[in-house]
C-alpha cells in the first residue's frame, strides 16, 4: 500500500454522478457543475449539496431556496465540464452551451432538457451552510427521459478524470433487509 494525502478522501469516496444544478434569480436561469453531493435519507427524499459562496448559483439558492439537480450522460461530458469552467455572472450558459430550459411544475428554476433526469428540490435545511455550505434539499419531483438511449453517468475522480458507469450487476434478489423501503 502506498499513502495519499487525507485530503484526497474524496477522489475514493464521491458518492454520486456528476449533476448540473439549476437556479434562478431575477427571471435568469443559471446551470453550475456540481460533484459533491449525497443521499441522506430515504423518506422524506433528502440529498446533502455543497455549493459554497464562491459559486455565482449560491446566492440564488439562498434567496429563492429552490433548485434542479439534472443529470447529465457521458455523451455531455465535456460541456458538463465546460459548465463548470465559466461562471453565469458573465455568461448565459443556457445558450452559450445549447441547453434547453424546460418548465418545472413546483420550482422557478428549470429542468434542463438535454439530461437523463431532472429533481426539483427545495432547501429542507441550511443550518450547515455558514459552517459547511452544505444544504440538505428535499426532492419534490423527479422528471426522467425514459425514451433516453445514453443512461451512462459521469463520476468525478477529483483530479479532472473521470469513471463511466459500465455494467450493472442486479442483486435484487438478495438485498431482502431493504425491500421495506418505500419506492
Amino acid at each position: 500500500m502506498k499513502e495519499m494525502p487525507a485530503s484526497h478522501a474524496y477522489r475514493l469516496l464521491e458518492p454520486g454522478p456528476i449533476v448540473l444544478v439549476t437556479t434562478a434569480q431575477n427571471g435568469k436561469a443559471n446551470v453550475m457543475t456540481m460533484g459533491f453531493h449525497m443521499m441522506v435519507q430515504h423518506a422524506p427524499p433528502l440529498i446533502g449539496c455543497v455549493i459554497g459562496p464562491w459559486d455565482h448559483s449560491y446566492r440564488a439558492l439562498c434567496e429563492s431556496r429552490e433548485c434542479v439537480i439534472a443529470i447529465p450522460t457521458v455523451d455531455l461530458a465535456r460541456t458538463v465540464v465546460d459548465i463548470g469552467n465559466c461562471s453565469g455572472d458573465k455568461v448565459d450558459k443556457f445558450e452559450k452551451f445549447g441547453l434547453s430550459p424546460l418548465s418545472a411544475q413546483d420550482v422557478g428554476p428549470p429542468l434542463i432538457g438535454e439530461c437523463l433526469a431532472n429533481i426539483e428540490c427545495r432547501i429542507a435545511d441550511d443550518t450547515m451552510v455558514e459552517t459547511y455550505s452544505l444544504f440538505l434539499l428535499e426532492a419534490l419531483r423527479i422528471w426522467i427521459d425514459s425514451d433516453r438511449k445514453e443512461r451512462r453517468t459521469l463520476h468525478h475522480k477529483g483530479d479532472g478524470s473521470f469513471t463511466v458507469d459500465g455494467e450493472v450487476v442486479d442483486l435484487r434478489e438478495r438485498m431482502v433487509k431493504w425491500r421495506q423501503l418505500p419506492d
